[in-house]
């Protein structure tokens, strides 16, 4: 899929970079570090950027205050300006590349498999974490067995109907049975903030991991950095222990 040409323009998927820094200081930074007048510019910028948080962001540990949407704990990202939504009509969802059986699901198609319930805690590397959060959705080790993936597959890469933003996993990762194609959040249908209708949900790694608006799923023979893995992310963004309770059914 095709590069942001502006990627200071918004923050990330759900979450920064992969060592903590918030993303859009680092982005700035990472833009201006080439020259020169970048690292002189720095604490300037860096003066800048905490100062937006205001004296009641600067009193919270997790320097969102007045950032998050009433009654919420999520911060909300796109790497786009703006993304049209899909619906029950219009959504697909298309398995391909190094498998026997290229595939396309419809979200009825999706809602009519076994589900699979996973309540974690949302960590973003920002900092800022969202406890006890159910996830509900179909294990994407169904979609690829039901693909019937070739052995020369070695890893997964999602794109996203943004037009922008990619993940990848490898293909052992893809198949944890804590990594799901979700439908549902906090016990009700993803909304599209939340990058429904379908999103990746990658449960023991940092939220970036967990792709907005899915829409293919494509069997590669090696790791395809993501979005933001090509901008100094880390690829294998393990959050490092499970948080929360490990809460997991299928229906």
């Amino acid at each position: 899929m095709t590069k942001d040409a502006n990627p200071a323009r918004r923050a990330d998927d759900d979450s920064d970079d992969g060592r903590g820094a918030p993303v859009g200081r680092r982005v700035v930074l990472g833009m201006l570090a080439a020259g020169a007048a970048g690292v002189a510019a720095a604490p300037f910028l860096q003066r800048a950027y905490d100062d937006t948080l205001g004296a009641a962001a600067r009193n919270d540990p997790t320097g969102l205050t007045g950032l998050l949407p009433a009654g919420g704990g999520f911060r909300y990202y796109s790497v786009t300006g703006s993304v049209p939504p899909k619906d029950d009509r219009t959504y697909r969802l298309t398995i391909d590349g190094l498998v026997r059986n290229r595939t396309s699901y419809r979200l009825a198609d999706l809602r009519a498999l076994p589900q699979t319930r996973l309540v974690r805690d949302v960590q973003c590397v920002t900092g800022w974490r969202v406890p006890h959060t159910p996830f509900e959705g179909v294990r994407l080790a169904t979609l690829l067995d039901a693909a019937d993936v070739r052995p020369q597959a070695k890893a997964v890469r999602f794109t996203c109907f943004d037009g922008s933003y990619s993940e990848s996993l490898t293909l052992e990762q893809a198949r944890r049975s804590d990594v799901l194609v979700a439908l549902r959040m906090q016990d009700k249908p993803l909304t599209h903030a939340h990058g429904g209708p379908v999103r990746l949900y990658a449960a023991p790694m940092y939220f970036y991991k967990s792709a907005k608006w899915l829409s293919g799923i494509t069997l590669t023979d090696s790791v395809h950095p993501g979005y933001w893995e090509e901008r100094g992310y880390d690829i294998d963004a393990w959050v490092g222990r499970s948080n929360g309770r490990d809460d997991a059914s299928t229906t």
